[in-house]
């Protein structure tokens, strides 16, 4: 009878010791996740984009796009779309409808955006980081208003844009839109 006790204590002890290195490796690995990037970061070989109107070649997904200067690699500031193209990982639930309102967004502009750089310009993979405007319209702002993109708001930019995803992203919340809703 003491032998099993002592045994039973034993696996609570260590089940209990597993979960809390569990959490605390967890929190560690979130907390990294959402801290600001370092303000030295590499660019890219295409250079630093200016402000202005471009061309985009192709939506490579819902919050990428590839222009036809330099064939550079666009990303917006922000926010963050599901994935759809990430090697090995799966296409996540509202990539695909992400990915295709980018494509409508494009297709309305003829295939021509106005590009606005607003804190840092590009981030640790290279990419330039953009906010794409067209006719007053702001897709980082409405990706997320239609809970297609999450909003991103521990990066370095300014904080009207912040306001502005922030009040989106609530919108869509408490409509239950896109990714919050019950699908």
């Amino acid at each position: 009878m003491v032998r099993r006790v002592r045994r039973n204590s034993w696996r609570k002890w260590l089940v209990t010791l597993s979960v809390l290195v569990f959490l605390v490796v967890r929190a560690w690995y979130e907390q990294q996740t959402i801290q600001e990037l370092p303000r030295t970061v590499p660019h890219s070989s295409q250079g630093t984009l200016s402000p202005g109107e471009y061309r985009v070649l192709r939506v490579v997904d819902g919050d990428t796009l590839l222009l036809e200067h330099a064939r550079t690699r666009v990303r917006l500031q922000g926010i963050d779309t599901p994935e759809t193209v990430k090697e090995n990982t799966a296409i996540e639930d509202w990539g695909p409808e992400a990915s295709q309102y980018t494509k409508r967004f494009v297709n309305d502009a003829g295939g021509r955006v106005r590009l606005e750089i607003d804190g840092e310009a590009v981030d640790r993979y290279g990419r330039q980081l953009v906010f794409v405007w067209h006719d007053g319209r702001l897709l980082n702002e409405e990706l997320v208003r239609e809970g297609l993109a999450r909003a991103k708001l521990a990066y370095d930019y300014s904080e009207a844009k912040k306001q502005r995803l922030r009040r989106a992203e609530d919108e869509a919340q408490a409509a239950q839109r896109g990714i919050w809703s019950r699908r």
